[in-house]
């Protein structure tokens, strides 16, 4: 089946290249619906930290704009890039913004909110900065609410890194 993993799909990077997630074999992931006018948005600058910490030792975070949310993310693909990189020193990959609901949502968000549902049994995404964690095989570990801050997820992200 198409969707066992998350590694069996793809995505279009900022830059409109086509970013196969096979690439992210044997690595924990952290797959983010991102807003550049957020009340998360801060966030960034946390994600950013994790992927310091733990990206020499088998971690990425995957950042994906989305603007289904109170229209939070207005601009476009090199405006979201430039901001991201300007105001939080953005270095983990970010993908083209993406619907996470509804009929037109990303395959992979629809893989993801299927394999974690939410709070509830809940499948969609409620806001900005939902996070999936993801194990080095690709299968979803867990869901984490957006107000859930990134580094309460470090001991999770430490435990699956020694897997």
């Amino acid at each position: 089946m198409q969707d066992e993993n998350v590694h069996a799909f793809s995505a279009i990077s900022l830059s409109g290249a086509p970013i196969d997630l096979r690439q992210y074999t044997g690595r924990v992931l952290l797959i983010v619906n991102t807003a550049s006018q957020c009340g998360f948005t801060p966030q960034y600058k946390d994600l950013e930290k994790l992927r310091r910490q733990f990206g020499e030792r088998g971690f990425e975070v995957l950042g994906f704009p989305c603007n289904q949310f109170g229209k939070q993310e207005p601009g476009n693909e090199e405006e979201i890039g430039a901001f991201c990189e300007r105001n939080y020193g953005v270095t983990f990959p970010m993908f083209a913004k993406v619907d996470v609901n509804g009929i037109a949502a990303h395959p992979l968000f629809k893989y993801l909110k299927r394999t974690a549902p939410g709070l509830l049994g809940t499948k969609s995404v409620k806001w900005n900065f939902t996070k999936f964690l993801v194990r080095k095989d690709g299968t979803v570990y867990k869901r984490y609410a957006p107000y859930t801050q990134p580094e309460a997820l470090a001991k999770d992200i430490e435990a699956l890194i020694s897997e």
